[in-house]
């Protein structure tokens, strides 16, 4: 059996072959660091964790990349409004990103670059296009010429003439072509900026994810992941620059996941319908948030509402029973049961769940195969006795499959007061190292466990609650 994805560049699935045998490259585009994140947001971060997890799973080593945008016109306008510098807003929010992430489940990137650590990469990027003659400054900006990309629009599938026929294009004495896009941008009086050899300013959006994956996945890269939004202009862009500069493939494989609706609606500000991730989590928990992201599949709309959060809550609720009642059963039988073929039953289900996931990574029916699988242990729950080592091999299948999509079954037990204490000091050292996501994670654990911190003058204080 093989890995198969669908390329949204070729418009189909293809059998995944790795540039370099069992390892992954991988870059997924990260949020614009301005605000907390939206439910928007926090999908692709789930299911490209979801996708990560299972090429571990199936025995690959994947170089996980993925940027936080730390310096853009809407982080200006935002440490404008809240009467703070550029670093200060960005900083804050990434912190919060970590937090939220966390609570979802996602595993940490291998990098997290950000654009102002990735500053003389940007400009030798830029440099190097100006030379080959694809870009060209304007009055302290640079532009991509996008005619002269040959290929430009094979992602979207959009001709340079329907592009121009389509959008919106505001007449600019400085461009050569309205269609040429900003590489970098001359800075306003009272902006940020960092010195050039155009002067003084900052990147364009689209640049920064070219030089960072050329700075830390080479020039081509097995998977280049995002939101189904990012396809144009975004990725676009980012294709044309990157292979104009290189002249070889950026990507073998695109990915994208759906849009997702609130109540029916798309999600948008105008709407009032905008959805923080903390607040849902809040209301919801994190776990059942994951969980509902996962019972569709990463490239359908996906519709955000109480009442589905309600139901996934409830799916994963009888998850977690099958698991309780497997383990109580293990710890109190006197392995009288005969094993039958139930082992061979449960490897059954393995590779129903591989066959599902290796077809375009589908969760939605990986999740169904879990379902079966613990339907299978309830059943096998009813016969008076029972082997231990069928239940064992129950518990270990459900548990693998959980882990491939990120979820921990496994009722948490009440932690011991020696547990708390060391808890609260790895938050305390983490607080010294300004490590302020770990330290949130810590206290938004405990608080789980109904553990109520109070920070004082002589310390932290602690109750359960």
């Amino acid at each position: 059996m093989s890995i198969h994805v669908y390329n949204s560049l070729t418009k189909k699935k293809e059998r995944f072959i790795p540039i370099e045998e069992g390892k992954v490259k991988m870059y997924v585009c990260g949020p614009t660091v301005y605000n907390y994140i939206h439910i928007g947001n926090a999908r692709p971060a789930i299911v490209y964790d979801m996708v990560r997890r299972y090429f571990e799973y199936r025995g690959y080593d994947v170089e996980f990349i993925s940027n936080f945008t730390d310096v853009d016109d809407k982080i200006i306008r935002a440490a404008n409004e809240m009467g703070e510098d550029v670093f200060t807003v960005a900083n804050r929010f990434i912190v919060a990103y970590h937090h939220d992430t966390c609570a979802l489940g996602v595993k940490e990137a291998d990098v997290h670059p950000r654009v102002t650590e990735t500053m003389p990469e940007i400009i030798a990027f830029i440099e190097g296009l100006v030379e080959k003659g694809y870009a060209y400054e304007s009055g302290g900006d640079v532009y991509f010429r996008t005619r002269k990309f040959k290929d430009y629009g094979k992602l979207s599938s959009q001709s340079l003439e329907d592009l121009r026929s389509g959008a919106r294009i505001e007449v600019d004495s400085r461009k050569e072509d309205s269609l040429d896009f900003v590489l970098w941008k001359a800075a306003k009086a009272g902006e940020v900026y960092w010195q050039s050899p155009w002067g003084q300013g900052r990147p364009g959006w689209h640049i920064e994810c070219s030089a960072m994956v050329k700075k830390y996945l080479g020039d081509t890269i097995d998977i280049h992941a995002g939101g189904q939004d990012l396809t144009f202009p975004h990725h676009e862009n980012e294709i044309a620059q990157s292979e104009a500069l290189t002249g070889k493939t950026m990507a073998n494989y695109w990915l994208h996941n759906g849009f997702i609706n609130i109540n029916n609606e798309k999600m948008s500000k105008s709407l009032g319908n905008f959805v923080l991730a903390k607040d849902i989590i809040e209301q919801h928990s994190a776990e059942v948030v994951r969980f509902f992201m996962l019972t569709a599949h990463y490239r359908s709309p996906i519709n955000f509402s109480g009442e589905l959060l309600e139901g996934a809550k409830n799916g994963l609720e009888r998850l977690k029973s099958a698991v309780t009642a497997l383990e109580y059963r293990l710890e109190k039988s006197a392995d009288l049961g005969e094993k039958g073929d139930w082992i061979e039953r449960i490897e059954q289900f393995k590779h129903r769940f591989i066959e599902e996931m290796d077809d375009d990574f589908n969760s939605a029916n990986g999740i169904s195969v879990l379902f079966d699988l613990t339907k299978e242990a309830n059943i096998y729950l009813r016969e008076e006795q029972s082997s231990k080592e069928v239940l064992e091999g129950f518990l270990e299948q459900i548990n693998e499959f959980a882990g491939v999509l990120g979820l921990t079954l496994k009722t948490q037990e009440e932690l011991l007061d020696n547990e708390i204490e060391e808890l609260i000091e790895k938050r305390n050292e983490a607080r010294k190292e300004k490590d302020f996501a770990l330290a949130d994670q810590i206290r938004d654990q405990l608080k789980e466990q109904g553990i109520i911190l109070e920070d004082t003058p002589q310390g932290v204080r602690w109750k359960r609650g």
